[in-house]
Order: structure tokens, then sequence, then C-alpha cells
């Protein structure tokens, strides 16, 4: 028995999600185990932070902390906490760059004008009522 073209299609689209699935699971885990590290510039403190944000460790290099006033001590953390944040939430961009877009793809794919129309087309063809550009028509009022 042969293989339609709709179901052989249905298979190649399936493939390529559980193609995504697979490299986003393999992200997910390596950002899971990714940590950065942060020392203040005057070296006093470091602070490691793990992938949702979380402080692993903060490492007093010197004992200057002790002379400081605790407003200034407060300013010291908070400023390397924050930069290790920062330079966290860039290795989560840049390990998650090679998705971008995918949303917008399976959006567009959703509401029409990719190929999947043209895979739905014989479907959406046997629709009682159904009339081509009506579809476009509805879609056209919802762009603003």
């Amino acid at each position: 028995m042969a293989v339609s073209p709709f179901a052989q299609q249905i298979e190649e689209a399936m493939e390529t999600l559980r193609e995504q699935q697979a490299r986003l699971a393999e992200a997910t885990s390596r950002l899971q185990a990714t940590t950065v590290s942060v020392t203040s510039k005057d070296r006093m403190v470091t602070a490691v932070l793990g992938a949702q944000g979380q402080v692993v460790s903060l490492t007093f290099h010197t004992t200057a902390y002790r002379a400081m006033a605790p407003a200034q001590l407060g300013t010291a953390l908070a400023d390397v906490l924050n930069q290790a944040r920062a330079d966290m939430g860039a290795k989560v961009t840049e390990s998650l760059g090679s998705f971008e877009g995918l949303g917008e793809t399976l959006r567009t794919s959703m509401t029409g004008g990719t190929e999947l129309d043209e895979l739905l087309a014989p479907l959406q063809a046997m629709r009682p009522g159904f009339t081509a550009g009506a579809r476009r028509e509805r879609q056209e009022e919802f762009r603003g």
C-alpha cells in the first residue's frame, strides 16, 4: 500500500518536531549544568550563579568587608550579583539563539501563509461552505 503525499508530509513535519524537541532538551540540559562566576573589581568577592539565577556561592578573598559600612558591603554584593545575573542571561540567550524564530514559524504555519496552506488545502476544500479566499479575508481583519 502506497503512502499518501499528505501522510508523508505529516511524518516529515513530525520528524522535524522530534528533532527540535531533542535539540531543546539537550540545550536545556547543558544550561542546567552551567554556572557563571564574577569577581568584584576590587577582587574582594566572587559570586557564582546557576542557570536559574540561584546563588551557588559567595567567596570573600580578603577581609576588607569587615571594615566596610553595611551599605557599602551591600552595594558591592549587589553589583557582583547583578553582573553575574547579566552574564548568565547572555549565556542563556546565546544558547537558545538557534531556536529564535521557531515560535514565529509555528504561529505562521498555524494561521496560514506557509506551505501548511498547501498541505491543508484538500481538507479545507472539503469543508461545507468553503470558498477560496474567505479565510484570508478573515485573517486580514485581525492584522490591524
